[in-house]
């Protein structure tokens, strides 16, 4: 290390103002602050109110992904690989074919899952990571700012929440668009309202949505075609998810197909540990979330419905199922889109765990409201935080009246 810090500091000049590539100095600063603390410190508010650096959580947030990174390769691989055994076929007709004949097609053999995952996995992440940082590096030589950490959260977000069978000029395109519309237009980062990854995912959702739902998206084999566990339960309820073999344990520990990182309640659980120790994501949040699935999904349980059954889907099935954990762990809990104040941190995440069980039962053909409740809950925010400062406010004066 101590060679690369001369390095860079021999490199200095040419990027500081007045030097060669004066232009690109937030492309030298990305570099030298990801390796090492800035000498200076922040001057102007950020959205950040605390003695902890804006890298420091970003770095923190992109560990706690880690759990859920392992999963999305071993189950991408191990879905791939049972889909195979199932059709009879003996090698992929594309280029990770030649790799995978070396480490078969076993759905048993978990180096044979982990490389077919990788094989999905990382070309969707190393797409995501170049298109959104080309326009990341390109708004700060524009605009003449430093390029910070943010994007590293926001790249491993948005290629964890795509589907494995997901076209990879797509990522780019959503990515883009996340970053871009998502993020930049207003400012750049602690300045979007809305999670620049979940903006992103959205736009594919509605742009190409045969690509981002149906039953010939999760499972990365082509010409293979099933249903996730809850596009099941919108269609048939519970009893159709056990039929198809699925238990709330296989569900709980993320065997079924799904979008790459969000089938494993069980590695999003070590995630929010870690972010919650750490300080880094706020514990009202996700608490509030899961207030508000337990709440309304016990009274549409309460209630029935002999048309719809979805009515009867426990708040514990809710959670194992779909992105309803993963977005309570780390969509929910973004510190620039979501409420501030401790109490609005409550009534935010409540809203957004009433919200994604309305839409799951209501609107039974959009079976996951995840995202779509967490960017509706974005947008009234900054109005949440509003009414609550003024509530505290009038309690103030009226104690010194």
């Amino acid at each position: 290390m101590s060679k690369v810090r001369a390095f860079l500091d021999k490199i200095h000049p040419l990027f500081a103002k007045g030097g060669r590539y004066e232009k690109l100095y937030p492309l030298y600063e990305m570099v030298d602050t990801f390796m090492y603390s800035p000498a200076d410190a922040t001057q102007n508010p950020v959205h950040i109110r605390d003695a902890v650096d804006l890298k420091r959580v970003m770095v923190y947030v992109w560990l706690a992904t880690f759990p859920a990174i392992f999963i999305a390769l071993y189950n991408t691989g191990y879905q791939a690989n049972q889909a195979m055994q199932s059709l009879g076929l003996e090698t992929i007709d594309n280029w990770r074919g030649p790799i995978m004949d070396w480490f078969g097609y076993n759905p048993s053999n978990p180096l044979s899952c982990l490389m077919h995952g990788a094989l999905y996995f990382f070309p969707v992440y190393i797409v995501t990571f170049v298109a959104g940082g080309v326009w990341e590096v390109l708004f700060a030589v524009v605009r003449k700012h430093d390029i910070n950490e943010g994007f590293f959260v926001t790249s491993i977000l948005f290629a964890l929440i795509c589907p494995p069978a997901i076209p990879l000029w797509m990522v780019a395109l959503g990515i883009s668009f996340g970053v871009v519309l998502g993020k930049e237009i207003f400012g750049g980062t602690g300045k979007n309202f809305l999670n620049p990854a979940l903006t992103g995912r959205a736009f594919l959702f509605f742009a190409y949505p045969a690509f981002m739902s149906g039953d010939t998206v999760w499972t990365a084999v082509d010409g293979y075609s099933a249903a996730t566990p809850l596009g099941l339960a919108a269609t048939g309820g519970l009893q159709a998810v056990q039929e198809a073999g699925y238990s709330w344990g296989q569900t709980f520990f993320g065997f079924m197909p799904g979008s790459l990182g969000e089938t494993s309640v069980v590695a999003i659980v070590l995630g929010a540990a870690f972010l919650i120790y750490t300080k880094v994501a706020n514990y009202r949040i996700m608490a509030g979330v899961l207030i508000g699935v337990i709440a309304t999904s016990v009274m549409f349980n309460l209630i029935g419905s002999e048309t719809n059954p979805m009515f009867g889907l426990p708040w514990y099935w809710h959670l194992s199922l779909g992105g309803l954990a993963f977005g309570l762990v780390f969509m929910a809990t973004d510190p620039v889109s979501a409420a501030m104040t401790d109490t609005g941190r409550w009534i935010f995440g409540i809203l957004i765990g009433v919200m994604t069980v309305l839409i799951r039962v209501v609107n039974p053909a959009f079976p996951e409201g995840m995202m779509l409740a967490i960017l509706f809950a974005n947008i009234f925010a900054p109005l949440i935080d509003y009414f609550v400062v003024q509530a505290n406010i009038r309690r103030r004066v009226k104690r010194n009246v």
